[in-house]
């Protein structure tokens, strides 16, 4: 058997945090839209976030934010003059494009890409394909920088395989590993990769929200990353009309553990099924939690499925990484008590405060892609831009330089925020060791 881990690698939050409502069925992104933001308190709590998973003995990577705002973009629409010019004319006449350029939605990295480890592909490399995020303007602005931060991360080609997004067009809606889960019997065996779409490309969709995977976006990618082992199954239309953006706010899964909510899947027995003729050596068990005990939107207020499931070193059971509004509903927090004292597969549950990015939606599952490594494998990744406890310290004290403690959206508007932001990713640049030129604002 090959000796894997399971590596985190965490979108660092960008100094242009804020709640702008950018995200149709995002009910907590709609709900506190328009509220004042702290950009500095949330990058702290992403970092310490990371820092509680190096701490547990995981790998622990950090991408770094894009570039915002995003004046090439807004360039591209036909404003001119000045960087500032730009972003003051955008702002008056054009304010949903310019609230676009300005999100820092790069940080939730589970939408980064979809990962197929080496066990699983055709030509024994990690692959990664850049998520295009088709449904929504300001998060199809990411897949380019997206797939430079993971060059950086995984330079070596012999080893990873890097693609470009797949084509921006409706029929290839592709949200990232948000709607993907890996089931094995250990990290460096061969597992079952679970694909979840939400409408077929070709079919109507009459939802009350978007539903942001293709079925086609799905199947491309398990083609072109040569995927043993791939299941598709379609979300439930009524988690998605419930507010399931993603299908990981209703399940997560890690080794043989699949732990959903009852609503995640249009065909749960069917789901199972698939899963359990797909797997190669090893009985996956479903942890599935009833509407009755969590309906589902207690399950999409507290996240618990949001939550990061992970092996931790020298554990036999699985730990459950929360959030702290987990623990404060109710219903949730005696879901997640029983899982603890059932002897099943889940043996701890831990809580982290992630609340300013649970504000927009995204708990700790959504801050991080997941990248199986073999020990070769992670010795090839850039040792810059893993966390240690130095680079945690020189990160919270740059944080503490750059960015604001208050920013509302219509801070968002202020010019001098193009040169505070700047200024942080310049600086930025140098600690993960990016190279010159990694920002769009460092090649003029």
């Amino acid at each position: 058997m090959t000796s894997a881990v399971e590596a985190n690698a965490d979108g660092l939050i960008g100094p242009t945090h804020s709640y702008a409502g950018l995200s149709p069925g995002n009910l907590a992104a709609s709900l506190n839209a328009g509220q004042a933001s702290n950009p500095r308190a949330a990058v702290l709590q992403g970092l310490d976030k990371m820092k509680r998973l190096a701490d547990l003995g995981l790998p622990q990577f950090v991408l770094p934010p894009h570039e915002r705002p995003d004046i090439p973009f807004l360039r591209g629409l036909g404003f001119g003059g000045s960087d500032a010019a730009v972003l003051e004319r955008t702002w008056k006449e054009a304010p949903t494009f310019a609230a676009a350029a300005c999100s820092a939605s790069p940080m939730w990295a589970a939408n980064a890409a979809t990962v197929t480890p080496s066990a699983d592909s055709a030509d024994g490399r990690v692959h990664f394909t850049p998520a295009n995020l088709h449904t929504n303007l300001h998060r199809s602005l990411e897949h380019a920088q997206t797939k430079r931060a993971l060059e950086a991360l995984f330079p070596d080609p012999g080893r990873f395989a890097v693609h470009d997004a797949l084509w921006p067009v409706a029929h290839l809606a592709d949200e990232g590993a948000a709607n993907h889960v890996r089931l094995c019997a250990g990290h460096g065996e061969p597992g079952v990769n679970l694909l979840v779409w939400g409408r077929d490309a070709f079919e109507a969709w009459d939802g009350p929200w978007p539903a942001r995977q293709t079925r086609q976006a799905s199947e491309a990618i398990a083609r072109r990353h040569g995927a043993s082992g791939a299941v598709l199954a379609q979300q439930s239309r009524a988690a998605i009309a419930g507010g399931t953006f993603h299908n990981d706010v209703v399940c997560v899964g890690a080794l043989d553990t699949l732990f959903h909510h009852a609503l995640a899947f249009e065909d749960t027995a069917g789901t199972h099924a698939a899963i359990r003729t797909a797997a190669n050596g090893f009985e996956p068990i479903f942890v599935e939690v009833s509407e009755a005990d969590l309906p589902l939107a207690d399950a999409i207020s507290s996240y618990l499925f949001n939550s990061m499931l992970v092996s931790l070193p020298g554990e036999s059971r699985l730990t459950l990484i929360c959030p702290t509004e987990t623990r404060d509903n109710a219903r949730a927090h005696a879901v997640a008590q029983r899982l603890v004292g059932s002897n099943g597969p889940i043996g701890r549950v831990e809580y982290v405060d992630v609340r300013q990015s649970m504000r927009n939606g995204g708990g700790p599952a959504c801050l991080r892609l997941r990248v199986v490594l073999t020990g070769d494998e992670l010795a090839a990744t850039n040792p810059a831009m893993r966390l240690t406890e130095d680079l945690h310290a020189r990160l919270a004290a740059w944080a503490g330089r750059w960015y604001r403690e208050t920013l509302a959206p219509a801070d968002l508007a202020d010019p001098a925020l193009i040169d505070e932001s700047r200024g942080a990713l310049d600086e930025l640049t140098a600690l993960l060791e990016l190279g010159g030129g990694f920002y769009p604002f460092q090649r003029t």
